[in-house]
């Protein structure tokens, strides 16, 4: 057998894990030599959230929690450092896989390399060109120290070979992420806030915020408010609220009432109101790519993406970090006149299969 370590350690790296297990599981079940232990590194976890979040995609508990908590990047980097370092002196696995870019990405790429663990980076490639964002260093450092890459788009591969990384390296399967929302799709829920909000399909909006340059200045993210109160022409906007967004909300005396915070909702109660929504307002880059394959107009309040192909192809659009920059935009939305938007190639639901393929014939001869 061959083993392979899944990497996980935030809830967007277990969209992406999921469908590999899945992947994983069949091959097994045909007689595959691949294994895998999953190693929950702890950079996010909630145990309640965390169990009902594993629940609904169908992840097994994880066989290893490296526990490693929050913390400041540098602190909570090194204590996943430590603590794989640790598991791969008692049990070396024959491949780490890692997936995006979140800190346990980083640390676990670099653990495995210097131990002679060969690393497969999941959604490899991807680039946003803004340094300010610490997922940008995590993912230049970890293809610097990764040995295969599996991509999601054309762009991706092209940002590895400028790099210099040679083409026998890298595999076009496909968005793993969406291999999690097409599986899903028929089993999406409303939330408890549907009925409580008389929410109705294309009746309302989605708002995400957590980037620090939108949530960080309490300024910054009530002028974001105010804007989104005064441009979406009475419409409710549901607003599940990141604890980072949290500590900076504006105390209970600022009046924006077409504007509902809720708790984080769970994965089918989310794509369910991405899905039925009028449009999504976000600066996340995992929401941008699930609005445009659900077909809905997504505005994105960043000034660069690392997914390039929601905006070429999808229906995202880059509005910008200035909060006047939102208008126009909500404008043409309520005249009708937000482009159709496509599905990027590959983004089809087989992209872990595809991965497990791969996998098979790089281990046999390794």
């Amino acid at each position: 057998m061959k083993t392979l370590d899944l990497i996980g350690g935030a809830r967007p790296n277990f969209m992406k894990i999921a469908p590999i297990v899945d992947a994983l599981t069949a091959a097994q079940r045909r007689g595959s030599p691949l294994a895998y232990r999953l190693v929950h590194t702890g950079q996010h976890y909630d145990r309640a959230m965390s169990a009902a979040f594993f629940d609904q995609l169908g992840i097994p508990e994880p066989d290893v929690n490296l526990e490693a908590g929050s913390g400041a990047q540098a602190e909570q980097t090194a204590q996943i450092m430590v603590r794989y370092e640790r598991l791969l002196a008692n049990q070396r696995p024959d491949l780490c896989v890692v997936v995006g870019d979140v800190n346990s990405t980083l640390a676990c790429s670099i653990v495995a390399r210097k131990a002679g663990v060969p690393v497969a980076h999941v959604e490899g490639g991807i680039r946003s060109g803004d340094w300010t964002m610490p997922e940008e260093i995590n993912r230049v450092v970890t293809d610097a120290v990764s040995n295969w890459f599996f991509t999601t788009s054309v762009t991706a591969n092209d940002n590895l070979r400028r790099a210099g990384i040679s083409s026998e390296r890298i595999f076009f399967v496909g968005n793993t992420m969406i291999d999690t929302l097409v599986k899903h799709r028929p089993h999406l829920r409303p939330p408890p806030c549907w009925d409580r909000l008389g929410l109705a399909a294309s009746g309302y909006l989605v708002l995400t915020l957590h980037r620090p340059t939108n949530v960080d200045d309490p300024a910054k993210l009530r002028a974001w408010l105010q804007t989104i109160q005064e441009s979406v022409r009475g419409l409710p906007v549901v607003f599940p609220v990141h604890p980072r967004t949290a500590k900076n909300l504006p105390s209970p005396e600022d009046s924006f009432p077409a504007i509902h915070a809720v708790e984080p909702l769970g994965y089918l109660e989310f794509n369910y109101l991405v899905q039925h929504a009028k449009a999504v307002i976000t600066d996340s880059g995992g929401i941008t790519e699930e609005a445009t394959v659900l077909g809905v107009p997504c505005l994105t309040l960043r000034d660069s993406t690392e997914r390039p192909e929601t905006v070429s192809v999808g229906t995202n659009e880059l509005i910008g970090t200035d909060p006047a920059r939102l208008r126009p935009a909500m404008d043409r939305l309520f005249a009708g006149q937000w482009k159709q938007g496509g599905i990027p190639e590959k983004w089809d639901g087989q992209a872990a299969k595809r991965m497990v393929e791969v996998l098979e014939k790089l281990l046999a001869n390794a």
